[in-house]
């Protein structure tokens, strides 16, 4: 876990009076009181029992208490560990006596980070989409280790496919094509039966945004009952359709780590799959879940705007659902509860990971679902805003007026340029309709046209044009009276289209 990296970003806060501070990890910062000193440190010792409660009692001897605590490997030494501390003292001398008590009585390092730390009001949070790297592999459970209670637990052939499978996570980075994983007939055999039995539920238990994506992943990406399809694959084709990727993950992630990743339009998505013993259940995440639960509805566009509420909606449309055949057929019976869909409430809601939901909540659509989370969202305490960069797929943190009057420039200039450039695209459609009667009585002739033309022109600006043209003509014996009215009306109308994105921050 590299926890202990902390870097001053001064873009997170109004400059002289809050500093955030961005850090590898546990997302959460710790509220600090502003009464008292915070000492914070990086030390290392070497791997072996008792070490760490060796060098606590130091703190404990002095009366101090230790208010954070987290380690990780040593990256200079394989043999160590290294430990990341905050301390609340007031007493500057009793520090200096931990200080020295740490030099001498372990073999590693010791590093002071700061005495002074400004109060941390709001949570770190990616800035940008490369800031997932720093969390991908900071999972809650299983990975390449499996707990006793595990299918694969007592399978080594597993247990090392397991580990070949988090390697690939752990070592990937964003921008990376996603290594390629040549299955085994047993896993293919695995995923075959979970594809048929849910293939067959899809028509009458799934939204129909699934049931219309559906086709596409078997025609573009290798959805069939005897091939597990490639995250890569998968990922380009959902960056085609919403802008959505994919990236490996060891196992599970925290719910803050995993809405995250969203936020950017990022799936954190296992490839490993469940144990052969027991194809119509998992107790974690694996690729049955990701591939047949979430990423259908990735490449739908509604429904990618609207990414940050799962485990209790229907018609089905939560991965959990979409993926458990088993759960599919139980949540449209009458034993769970159904709800109403309020995102306060659903978002206090417990649910176990192992069983069966004993409550879902209903929304009528997609569209009322993502409206009623943004009003939800709305509600959150937050000291600035964001706006989501596509450009450098980064988020901005907007709290000052120069950041605001950068925002309207960005805007205007696009406008600006959509006005300026739309002829230069447009889609022409022209209806002409011409009518032509004679009428000759000698020497009297009566010739009358009419002709309508409509042109539509569509880009983001819409003009419409108009044009009436009338002749009429008038012959009696050597006089000739002609008479051409024209009327042309031009509409224009702009619209300008800054699409908001909502983070859970």
């Amino acid at each position: 876990m590299d926890a202990a990296y902390k870097k001053v970003n001064g873009d997170h806060g109004p400059e002289g009076e809050t500093v955030f501070r961005k850090r590898r990890g546990s997302m959460y910062l710790e509220e600090e009181s502003n009464q008292s000193e915070v000492f914070s440190c990086i030390f290392s010792v070497k791997e072996e029992v008792g070490a760490l409660a060796k060098t606590l009692r130091l703190f404990e001897e002095k009366g101090i208490n230790l208010t954070h605590i987290e380690s990780r490997p040593s990256r200079s030494n394989k043999e160590e560990y290294e430990f990341f501390i905050n301390v609340d003292s007031s007493c500057s001398p009793t520090l200096d006596l931990i200080i020295d008590g740490l030099k001498s009585q372990i073999s590693g390092q010791v590093h002071e980070l700061s005495r002074n730390k400004q109060k941390d009001t709001v949570p770190w949070f990616p800035n940008d989409i490369q800031d997932l790297d720093r969390f991908a592999n900071q999972i809650l459970s299983y990975g390449s280790e499996l707990d006793s209670d595990h299918p694969g637990f007592t399978d080594p052939v597993y247990r090392s496919r397991r580990k070949e499978f988090a390697d690939i996570a752990y070592n990937y980075r964003h921008g990376q094509v996603i290594p390629k994983v040549e299955y085994t007939v047993e896993e293919k055999t695995t995923w075959g039966t979970v594809f048929m039995e849910l293939k067959t539920l899809y028509p009458t238990h799934a939204c129909r945004e699934h049931n219309r994506v559906f086709p596409l992943l078997e025609k573009y990406c290798g959805y069939r009952q005897d091939n597990i399809p490639q995250l890569e694959e998968i990922s380009r084709f959902l960056q085609s359709c919403t802008g959505f990727r994919l990236r490996p993950v060891a196992g599970l992630l925290s719910s803050r780590d995993f809405l995250a990743g969203l936020a950017f339009r990022v799936f954190h998505s296992t490839q490993y799959i469940r144990h052969a013993s027991k194809p119509m259940y998992t107790p974690e995440p694996d690729i049955c879940h990701e591939l047949l639960g979430h990423v259908p509805l990735f490449a739908d566009p509604s429904f990618a705007q609207f990414s940050q509420v799962y485990w209790f909606t229907i018609k089905a449309y939560g991965a959990g659902l979409l993926s458990s055949f088993g759960e599919l057929q139980y949540c449209l019976t009458d034993k769970p509860q159904l709800r109403p869909f309020e995102p306060a409430k659903t978002s206090l809601q417990k649910y176990p990971i192992t069983e069966f939901q004993p409550v879902y909540f209903v929304a009528e659509s997609f569209e009322d679902a993502k409206e009623r989370v943004r009003k939800f969202a709305a509600t959150i305490p937050r000291p600035f805003t964001v706006r989501y960069n596509a450009y450098t797929q980064s988020i901005e943190v907007l709290d000052n007026t120069q950041q605001l009057r950068n925002l309207a420039e960005n805007i205007n200039s696009n406008g600006t340029h959509i006005t300026h450039t739309h002829t230069h695209t447009t889609h022409t459609h022209t209806h002409t309709h011409t009518h032509t009667h004679t009428h000759t009585h000698a020497p009297h002739e009566h010739a009358h046209a009419r002709t309508h033309t409509h042109t539509h022109t569509h880009t983001r600006t819409h003009t419409h044009t108009h044009t009436h043209t009338h002749t009429h003509t008038h012959t009696h014996d050597t006089h000739t009276h002609t008479h051409t009215h024209t009327h042309t009306h031009t509409h224009t109308h702009t619209h300008i289209t800054n699409a908001a994105r909502v983070f859970p921050f």
